[in-house]
């Protein structure tokens, strides 16, 4: 049934690629199902075989500009005319209609921007992966990278991310979150062209998705935690599980992390083991100066651990402060920042 008012309605309807085509909203359907004329621009539209499938007859080719739109819209008591957005748009229309309506001498149409579909939460992750995709395809450069080659990168990408949350810089969070991630949806893509074992970014989701599952029973099971001790609690006991063919409480930590994160956690999982173990060096006559150095280190980071405290935040704290008193000391009366 036509709704349209005397002099009309233009509805402009956009959808997105990020939803499967066919899956419009209600509104979107009875403006379609009500409308005298239906005109897309792109014959390709993805959208098309399913309206066509669904009996509403679509016009394809150049969409009239936007004043012989509102003159259509006025003829016969007000028709109403349904535009299919291309996935740029129609500037070109969405301006014409803004000019006539703002010169004040032309009667309008009911004018409505009507979102057919809308993106789910994470879609735009399908656009990062499509992207990698399509770099690592065409980037003489990216094409090459291997697992290994891009190590470093996501080293320093962590540290770049961890430098902002300790720096309380959101904007800059907001973009090192974004550059960690592109090592995640780089590393898939690489594994993905592995001859003999290939994976892609759905296989990494999905392990983590499971993983997540298993190890939130309170959440997604029948057991209860009501505090963050129980939690905690949980997650020990799902882990302890899981680890049973494991004949050292050491296996699975990488020792290519820094060094007092590494000593921390093994302190950790020996504590957690109630395990003691002496950190103090193993013959302290015959010690050279650097092992010294390092058992000295090894006990603060075990002492950290036991207390609470990561050792290596509160070393970089400390390190921020000393950088501003060298900076002080070079420059009197200059605030370090």
């Amino acid at each position: 049934m036509n709704e349209s008012t005397e002099t009309g309605r233009i509805v402009l309807l956009t959808t997105t690629h990020r939803v499967a085509p066919g899956l419009l909203s209600w509104p979107a359907w009875e403006a379609l199902r009500g409308a005298d004329r239906v005109l897309c621009a792109d014959p390709e539209h993805p959208q098309l075989p399913y309206l066509r499938e669904a009996g509403v007859e679509v016009e394809t080719g150049p969409v009239p500009d936007a004043r012989t739109l509102v003159e259509e819209c006025a003829e016969g008591g007000g028709r109403s005319l349904v535009v299919l957005a291309t996935a740029e748009g129609e500037p070109a229309l969405t301006d014409g209609l803004a000019r006539l309506a703002g010169s004040g001498r032309q009667a309008m149409p009911e004018l409505e921007l009507l979102p057919g579909s809308y993106d789910l939460p994470g879609a735009r992750l399908l656009d990062a992966v499509q992207v990698m995709d399509r770099i690592r395809r065409s980037c003489p450069w990216s094409g090459q990278r291997t697992h290994e080659g891009l190590l470093k990168y996501a080293v320093e990408e962590i540290y770049e991310l961890i430098d902002a949350v300790e720096r309380g810089d959101r904007t800059e969070l907001r973009e090192e979150l974004g550059d960690v991630l592109l090592q995640v949806i780089f590393h898939a893509r690489i594994a993905q062209d592995d001859a003999e074992e290939p994976f892609g970014i759905d296989d990494v989701a999905a392990t983590l998705v499971e993983k997540l599952v298993h190890r939130h029973p309170h959440v997604f099971g029948d057991e209860v935690a009501e505090t963050p001790e129980d939690v905690k609690a949980h997650w020990l006991r799902r882990k302890a599980l899981e680890k049973t063919e494991r004949v050292s409480v050491t296996e699975g930590v990488p020792l290519g992390q820094p060094a007092l994160a590494l000593a921390a956690k093994l302190a950790g999982r020996a504590r957690t083991a109630g395990l003691t173990v002496p950190v103090d060096a193993p013959d302290a006559g015959g010690t050279a100066p650097e092992a010294g150095v390092g058992y000295a280190l090894l006990a603060l980071a075990v002492e950290a651990e036991r207390e609470g405290i990561d050792p290596e935040a509160a070393l970089r704290a400390a390190a921020r402060e000393y950088r501003d008193r060298i900076r002080a000391a070079e420059a009197p009366g200059r605030d370090g920042d």
